[in-house]
C-alpha cells in the first residue's frame, strides 16, 4: 500500500517551522567554513528531501526501531544538504548547524554515525556505501525482517569504484527487492558514457529509471514505483558540477 505524505508524517512524527523544502537554503546558509564541497550538497538536495519527506519510514523518535528504513548516505563528502534535511525532519538541532565542521562540533565534513542522530554510517571514503547496503540487504533478510528497506545514495563519479560493481552483480542474481540505490548524476565521472550507468545496473538484473534530479514528482514516482524481486536504482541527472 502506498503511503500518502500526510499519512507518513503523522506516522512517523515529521513537522516544525523548519519541515519544508523552502527552509532548507536558509539551514544550509548557516553552515559555513572550508572545504563545504558545495556542488556535491547541493545536488543531492532535493533526492534527500523527496527521500525524507514523502519515501523514508525513519524519524528521530524511531532511531533504533528494528522495522525502520535504513538510508546510507555514500556520497559523505559535502554533507550540508544531509546535515539540513535532518534539521529540517528533528534528528539533530538546528543550533548545531553553525558549527559545521569545527573542531567541537559532531557535524564533520564526512557524517559520522556515532556522533550524528540518524546517521546509519559513517562515510566519506567513496565506494563503500553500495557494497555496505547490499549486506544490510542480506543481514535483514537473515533476520527475516522483510519490511525495512534499504536506501543507498552514491555519486555517480563514486560508480568508478570497482567495489560497487561487485555490489550491483551480486545484488541483482541475489534478488535483493528490498534494496534502493539514488545515483546522483553530475557528469564527474571519469569513465562514464551516455546512458551508461541505468544500463550497467540493468545489465545485472536491475529494475532501473532516469530522471530530472531537481523534479520532485519525477523523483517521488521513480522511487515509489513497483520493482518485484529486483533490487531498484533511480539515476537523478542533476546539472553538471562545473556548470
Amino acid at each position: 500500500m502506498t503511503t500518502t505524505t500526510t499519512e507518513h508524517r503523522q506516522e512517523y512524527g515529521h513537522g516544525d517551522r523548519y519541515d519544508r523544502y523552502e527552509a532548507l537554503t536558509g539551514l544550509m546558509e548557516l553552515m559555513s567554513g572550508d572545504e563545504k564541497h558545495g556542488p556535491a550538497a547541493t545536488s543531492t538536495l532535493d533526492a534527500l528531501w523527496v527521500l525524507y519527506d514523502r519515501v523514508l519510514r525513519v524519524g528521530p523518535d524511531r532511531a533504533d526501531d528494528s522495522g525502520r528504513d535504513r538510508f546510507l548516505l555514500s556520497k559523505g563528502h559535502g554533507p550540508m544538504a544531509y546535515y539540513a534535511v535532518l534539521a529540517a525532519k528533528g534528528f539533530v538541532p538546528v543550533d548545531w548547524l553553525p558549527g559545521f565542521g569545527s573542531y567541537d562540533s559532531p557535524l564533520g565534513h564526512h557524517p559520522d554515525r556515532v556522533l550524528v542522530p540518524g546517521a546509519e554510517i559513517g562515510s566519506g571514503s567513496l565506494g563503500h556505501g553500495l557494497p555496505i547496503a547490499v549486506g544490510t540487504a542480506l543481514g535483514l533478510r537473515a533476520q527475516g525482517l522483510h519490511d525495512p528497506r534499504v536506501w543507498v545514495l552514491v555519486g555517480d563519479a563514486e560508480l568508478d569504484e570497482g567495489s560497487n560493481h561487485e555490489a550491483i552483480a551480486y545484488a541483482g542474481p541475489a534478488g535483493l527487492d528490498r534494496l534502493h540505490t539514488v545515483v546522483i548524476d553530475n557528469s564527474s565521472a571519469s569513465w562514464a558514457r551516455p546512458g551508461g550507468i541505468a544500463a550497467r545496473f540493468e545489465a545485472a538484473g536491475w529494475s532501473a529509471a532516469t530522471v530530472d534530479g531537481r523534479d520532485h514528482e519525477a523523483l517521488y514516482a521513480a522511487f515509489t514505483a513497483p520493482h518485484p524481486g529486483r533490487p531498484r536504482v533511480v539515476v537523478a541527472q542533476v546539472e553538471p558540477k562545473d556548470s
